[in-house]
């Protein structure tokens, strides 16, 4: 299999790899939450720290969903530079989140995390659709 057509699946793969991550730590957001809190801390601070996670989440979840729509409909499938773009940052991402996740980051962290790793793929994602469907280029 030539090198161009293998960077699909591993695009589908990282991808799916840092998505499945993210809800995970959605799931279990408890333990890095109180990470990123003072040793004492009030309700409040607890509230305001979870409120902060769930929309980083949240985010990064209508990021998937807008990398997803372009790979799906064929945007950008057959794009070798979003495919290389996007299998770097999901699979630093999955790496960086699974430490976020067991060593219980600060909360800071994952907005690096996600500038860098989610954010990017996202936003090459939403200018190759406007050339796509916009400006009726083709796909590749």
């Amino acid at each position: 299999m030539p090198i161009a057509s293998s960077l699909i699946p591993s695009r589908f793969l990282t991808l799916v790899a840092h998505l499945i991550i993210v809800i995970n730590i959605f799931w279990s957001r408890e333990n890095n939450v109180l990470a990123c809190l003072p040793p004492s801390y009030t309700a409040r601070q607890y509230q305001s720290r979870d409120t902060e996670l769930i929309v980083a989440l949240s985010v990064t979840l209508g990021m998937f969903l807008i990398e997803l729509l372009g790979f799906f409909s064929g945007v950008s499938m057959f794009n070798n530079t979003q495919n290389l773009i996007s299998i770097g940052t999901h699979a630093s991402a999955s790496v960086a989140l699974l430490f976020f996740l067991f060593e219980q980051w600060s909360c800071s962290t994952y907005w690096w995390i996600f500038a860098f790793c989610s954010t990017l793929p996202a936003c090459i994602e939403i200018v190759l659709m406007v050339a796509v469907f916009g400006m009726k280029k083709k796909p590749l």
